[in-house]
């Protein structure tokens, strides 16, 4: 056997009358280049490396891709694990949950005498119940939209072929049935028709032959109905039920009500932003493709904007109903951050940057939950 090194590559000779392959994994490509060679041949393996540069066998690699073979049904359990998170929209389901917590904790907050460790199985399972729905509102969304997520979001799981449409039907009804039935068995008459309600809505947002999505007012109109209306007043008055208390607004949960509802018409005109290229394939009519990127980035913030300052003045002229010192710097510090964001979405043309501006704009949904209780 001769072994030459030199600085710049490294050569290796081997001549063998009888040479036996040395063991690889079969989905490891580079081991397969190494060793599937004639056996009674002259073998040369050459590789040629920059001077600053280190060759690696990639043993561990080969050692992961055997481990990962010899486990399948774990892949299969993990691979489900992925996609089921990815066809849940882990945006949303933040923005479910912080809302309801939040809700849960003024209302408690309010009434400290009547809390009770009872209470704590009802809360837990009307946010199991929420995120069903969420579950199937956003599910059954994808399942009409393959296409125009192939362009617009080819990671989601049926668009990449990570969830077939079958499983993903059968997700969806697994939510709306398993919401349905905790609501009712736990929340009452009037909860269950608001929930049934916000279930409709959202078949008739993505299912043909209606399929509100194709005209943009009714669209925006109807996540802001959910989003907004349904989910806030509706917390509120199934934990007031709860608590043996009839229903009754508050100015606090007035406040989030309003403020939320008109959040969630900026998310419903803004959310089409990053999908423009789609939407025009697919002749679904956007406020984004009718308008524009930009003029609807611009609408957005402006909503925004007037979200915030409308906050301030409540904080400024209702002492009594708000902690002001509180509202006031938390709503300028948003609104400022909100500016900057809109200013970096400019300098960049509305191109690379309407995804961040989106995220943005979540990003400020929650950080609203999180303040409410103590305000």
């Amino acid at each position: 056997m001769e072994l030459s090194l030199s600085s710049s590559s490294l050569r290796l000779y081997a001549t063998s009358s009888r040479y036996t392959k040395p063991p690889f994994h079969p989905k490891c490509n580079l081991c397969y280049s190494l060793f599937n060679t004639s056996s009674s041949s002259l073998r040369t393996i050459s590789f040629t490396t920059p001077r600053t540069s280190t060759l690696k066998f990639p043993i561990t690699a080969c050692s992961q891709a055997g481990a990962a073979e010899s486990n399948p049904p774990l892949n299969k359990v993990a691979d489900f694990k992925d996609a089921f998170w990815r066809f849940l929209r882990p945006h949303t389901i933040r923005g479910t949950a912080l809302g309801s917590v939040s809700l849960v904790s003024r209302a408690l907050l309010e009434n400290p005498n009547l809390i009770r460790w009872s209470l704590l199985f009802k809360a837990f399972s009307g946010l199991i119940a929420l995120i069903c729905g969420n579950g199937y509102i956003v599910g059954i969304n994808q399942i009409y939209d393959i296409g125009i997520d192939k362009v617009n979001k080819p990671y989601l799981p049926i668009a990449a072929g990570d969830l077939s449409v079958q499983s993903a039907w059968i997700l969806v009804l697994s939510f709306a049935i398993v919401g349905v039935v905790i609501v009712a068995l736990n929340f009452g008459q009037f909860i269950t028709s608001l929930y049934c309600f916000g279930l409709f809505l959202g078949t008739i947002y993505s299912v043909p032959p209606l399929r509100m999505k194709r005209f943009p007012v009714v669209a925006f109109l109807i996540i802001a109905t959910v989003r907004g209306f349904l989910l806030n007043f509706g917390v509120y008055y199934a934990v007031r039920a709860a608590l043996g208390l009839t229903f009754q607004w508050s100015s606090p949960v007035a406040f989030i009500t309003t403020f939320v509802t008109m959040f969630a018409l900026v998310i419903a005109i803004t959310k089409d932003l990053p999908d423009v290229e789609g939407d025009r394939k697919f002749q679904i009519s956007t406020f984004a493709t009718k308008l524009g990127v930009r003029n609807i980035a611009l609408l957005g913030s402006g909503l925004l904007l007037i979200n915030y300052i409308g906050s301030i003045v409540a904080a400024v002229y209702m002492p009594q109903a708000f902690r002001s010192i509180l509202m006031i710097p938390f709503h300028t510090i948003l609104a400022s951050c909100l500016i900057f964001q809109a200013w970096v979405l400019e300098r960049a043309n509305y191109t690379q940057a309407i995804a961040g501006y989106y995220r943005f704009i979540w990003n400020l949904f929650y950080a609203e939950y999180i303040i409410f209780p103590f305000i």
